[in-house]
C-alpha cells in the first residue's frame, strides 16, 4: 500500500483500518512525526542553552502531552485549565509556563497562587495581571517573566499576527518602563522577557525580532537570565510550501546571543514556544465520502466531516492537502501534488448547514476547486496538516455534531484510541 506523503508512516492500508475499527470522522496523528519534530527543534542550535516549550494550545490530548514531555520538551499554557490538564498527564509544575490573557479573580486566583507555590512559571502579560499578583509574588519570593508587546508582528493572515498594533498581548513598550518600576517597588525582578510576534511568520520578521527582544532586554531588563523567542515557526502543510529551517534559526539567534554577551557580558539563556510545528503534520482527519453534488459551475464532494472538525480553512483560508483512499485501498492526490492527472475539479464539503463548511476555501471565504481523480461515494477523503488548531480549536457540536474521537499511529506501528467518540447524551448533559 502506498504511503500518504514522504515524511508519515501512514499508508492506505492503515487509513482503511482506522475508518473501518473507528469509523469517521476521526482524527489520526502520526507519533513518529511528533517525535521527528521534537528532536529536530531540540535540535536547534543555541549559544548557552535552548528549553524548548511545546505549545499545547495546539493540541492537548493528553497521550501527545505526554510524549511531547517525554521526549524533554517543556510546556507553553495559555489557561489555568491548560495548565492543570499537563499536569494531569504527569508534567511537573516547574516545566510548565503559563502566558495567558486570563486576568484570575476570587478562587482562579487562589489555584493561581497555588500552582505557583508548587512551582508553575507565570508570565505577567498586562500591568493589571503584575499588580494582581505582586503582593503574593513578593511574599513569596516569586519572580514572574513578562511577556513585552514589540510593536512589530507577522503571521499567516492578520488574525495570527500578534505582535504588531492591533494586537492586544502582552505589556507594551511604552507600558515597560511602568511595569518595571512597580515591580521594583515589589522587590520584583524579571528575569525571563518573553515575546511571539504570530503564527507561521514570515522568517525575515522571526530574525529581527531576535534583535528587537534583545536590544529590549538590553534596555530595560538588567536581570534577565532567558530570552524567549515564543513560537510562530511556519511549517508546510502543502507540497508547495516550506517549513522555517530551524538550523538557520537557531544559528542566528546564537549569533546574535553571542554579540550580546560579548557586548553586555550577560549569557542568556534562549527559549522557543512552537506548537503548529510540532503536531500539524502528524494529523489526519478520515472523512467518508456521504454524496457528490453539482451546480451549474461546481461539483460538490460531501464528507461526513467538515468546519465541525476542521475550522481553519472558514477561520483563515488555510489549505490543507487532501487525499482520497478508495474503496479497493487506492490512494488519489488532490492537484496540489505533481502526480495528479485529471479533468474533474470539486470542492470538498461538510455536512454542516453553512456555506462555509467546505475544507477548500481562500482567505476571502471563496470556495476553491481542486482538481483530482473523481471519488465514489463511501471513498475515504483525508484531509492532512490537521494536528495543530483542529481537534483543540473546532466547534465540533455546532449542528448537534458530536466530537469526533482520536487515534494514536504509535511509532511501534500500532493504534491507541486516545479519545473516545462523544455521544449526544454528552453534549445534553450540562443542560437543566
Amino acid at each position: 500500500m502506498e504511503r500518504l506523503n514522504g515524511f508519515s508512516m501512514l499508508d492506505s492500508a492503515i487509513i482503511a483500518q482506522i475508518a473501518e475499527t473507528y469509523g469517521t470522522p476521526v482524527y489520526v496523528y502520526d507519533e513518529g512525526t511528533i517525535l521527528k519534530r521534537c528532536n529536530e527543534c531540540l535540535s536547534m542550535p543555541n549559544a548557552y542553552g535552548l528549553t524548548v516549550r511545546y505549545a499545547m494550545k495546539a493540541n492537548s490530548n493528553r497521550r501527545l502531552l505526554k510524549t511531547i514531555s517525554r521526549v524533554g520538551l517543556h510546556l507553553d499554557a495559555s489557561s489555568l485549565n491548560e495548565v492543570i490538564r499537563a499536569s494531569i498527564a504527569g508534567v511537573a509544575y516547574e516545566k510548565i509556563m503559563l502566558t495567558s490573557q486570563e486576568v484570575p479573580v476570587g478562587a482562579d486566583k487562589a489555584k493561581l497562587e497555588e500552582l505557583l507555590l508548587l512551582g508553575l512559571n507565570y508570565n505577567v502579560c498586562s500591568l493589571r495581571q503584575l499588580r494582581s499578583i505582586a503582593d503574593f509574588a513578593a511574599a513569596n519570593g516569586i519572580d514572574p517573566g513578562i511577556r513585552v508587546h514589540p510593536g512589530i508582528g507577522s503571521g499567516e493572515s492578520a488574525t495570527r499576527n500578534t505582535g504588531d498594533d492591533y494586537a492586544c498581548f502582552g505589556v507594551h513598550l511604552s507600558d515597560v518602563e511602568e511595569a518595571i518600576s512597580f515591580a521594583g517597588s515589589k522587590g520584583i525582578k524579571f528575569r525571563h522577557i518573553h515575546e511571539h510576534i504570530g503564527s507561521g511568520a514570515d522568517s525575515e520578521i522571526w530574525r529581527r525580532n531576535i534583535d528587537v527582544e534583545l536590544e529590549i532586554i538590553d534596555k530595560f531588563f538588567p536581570d534577565a537570565e532567558t530570552v524567549c523567542f515564543g513560537g510562530g515557526l511556519k511549517e508546510a502543510r502543502m507540497p508547495d510550501e516550506c517549513a522555517a529551517d530551524l538550523e538557520l534559526l537557531g544559528s542566528y539567534a546564537k549569533t546574535r546571543i553571542e554579540d550580546f554577551y560579548a557586548k553586555t557580558g550577560r549569557k542568556l539563556k534562549m527559549e522557543i514556544e512552537p506548537g503548529t510545528f510540532i503536531t500539524a503534520n502528524s494529523g489526519f482527519v478520515l472523512t467518508r465520502i456521504v454524496d457528490k453534488k453539482s451546480t451549474s459551475r461546481t461539483n460538490f464532494i460531501v464528507t461526513d466531516g467538515g468546519m465541525e472538525i476542521n475550522a481553519r480553512p472558514l477561520l483563515y483560508g488555510s489549505r490543507h492537502p487532501i487525499y482520497i483512499v478508495s474503496g479497493d485501498g487506492a490512494l488519489i492526490k488532490s492537484s496540489e501534488f505533481e502526480d495528479v492527472k485529471s479533468d474533474y475539479y470539486a470542492v470538498v464539503a461538510g455536512k454542516c448547514c453553512e456555506s462555509g463548511d467546505c475544507q477548500t476555501l481562500d482567505p476571502d471565504g471563496h470556495t476553491v476547486p481542486r482538481r483530482m481523480a473523481e471519488p465514489d461515494i463511501g471513498d475515504i477523503a483525508v484531509i492532512g496538516g490537521t494536528g495543530a488548531y483542529c481537534s483543540s480549536m473546532s466547534p465540533f457540536n455546532y449542528n448537534s455534531h458530536t466530537q469526533a474521537p482520536e487515534v494514536l499511529f504509535t511509532a511501534d506501528r500500532c493504534l491507541e484510541l486516545v479519545r473516545k467518540r462523544q455521544t449526544l447524551e454528552q453534549v445534553l448533559e450540562n443542560e437543566v
